[in-house]
């Protein structure tokens, strides 16, 4: 009986762990796209293209 507490405990401490590497995965693709984005407004700021957004988002006036 013990056995099978103790290998279905290991067998959710499996699945835990694969669930918080996958998060991790998530986490750091999210961030390697961030970086590549604000990299790419970077070096269009320094080649002296304008920015595509006017002023900010949620303040945007109708424009019709």
């Amino acid at each position: 009986m013990d056995d099978k507490i103790e290998n279905a405990a290991k067998g959710r401490k499996a699945v835990i762990e694969e669930q918080a590497k996958l998060r991790r995965e998530r986490a750091a693709e999210k961030l390697r796209e961030n970086l590549a984005r604000r990299k790419q407004q970077t070096r269009a700021r320094r080649s002296g293209q304008a920015d595509e957004t006017n002023g900010l988002p949620a303040a945007k006036m109708d424009e019709s």
